[in-house]
């Protein structure tokens, strides 16, 4: 089990990730770099959640009677989620996929067939479904610790598994906002489940 020396919560998810090595001599991205390295996909997304959160931030300033406008606009911005989540979806990812095991606003642990090198640096997608959440960045390699071997499909050698973290170097304050937004929802739904799960097992 990963521990954060760092005040940011993480939370246990998962998610799909793609990596690719970042070349030893090239300097980390600028943040207008990083930016310009977004795709259009992942750039609407950004600025559709932009403008909701404005819009939102205004309404909460009005009486009850807003509460109708509020609704309405939030099934407006659910069907814009899902043309997004459609454009990104189909959208070319760059480095190999692997799945996310972990994740939060300094970091995130990933299963790898083989351990990465400690402190090489890796751009990175990351793509968190439940929350459309989709991020680019720069992160280091912190740790990789081998783990139980990844059970087969095929009755075939069970699989080699290494949980490796990786923190970041680089990445957008907005998109750090947005992790953490998206864990704290993830530890909500989590927790409601398990209240779920023992009120049922005390019914039975």
């Amino acid at each position: 089990m990963f521990t954060d020396a760092n005040p940011y919560f993480s939370v246990p998810h998962n998610f799909a990730v793609y990596l690719s090595p970042w070349p030893e001599d090239k300097p980390l991205p600028s943040e207008s770099s990083l930016r310009a390295m977004q795709s259009q996909g992942m750039q609407l997304l950004t600025e559709a959640k932009a403008l909701e959160a404005h819009c939102l931030l205004q309404l909460r300033q009005l009486d009850n009677e807003a509460k109708a406008v509020v609704d309405f606009l939030k099934i407006q911005s659910r069907k814009v989620d899902l043309v997004l989540q459609y454009v990104l979806e189909r959208e070319h990812q760059q480095g190999d996929k692997y799945i996310g095991m972990q994740f939060g606003g300094s970091g995130l642990v990933i299963a790898t067939p083989a351990p990465l090198p400690i402190g090489t640096q890796h751009q990175l997608m990351l793509y968190i479904h439940d929350e459309l959440v989709a991020i680019l960045c720069i992160a280091s390699v912190s740790s990789s610790v081998e783990a139980a071997p990844v059970a087969p499909i095929n009755g075939d050698t069970p699989a080699p598994c290494w949980h490796t973290r990786l923190d970041f170097s680089q990445i957008l304050d907005a998109d750090v906002e947005q992790l953490v937004k998206a864990s704290l929802n993830v530890q909500q739904k989590q927790l409601k489940q398990r209240k779920q799960a023992r009120e049922q097992a005390g019914q039975d």
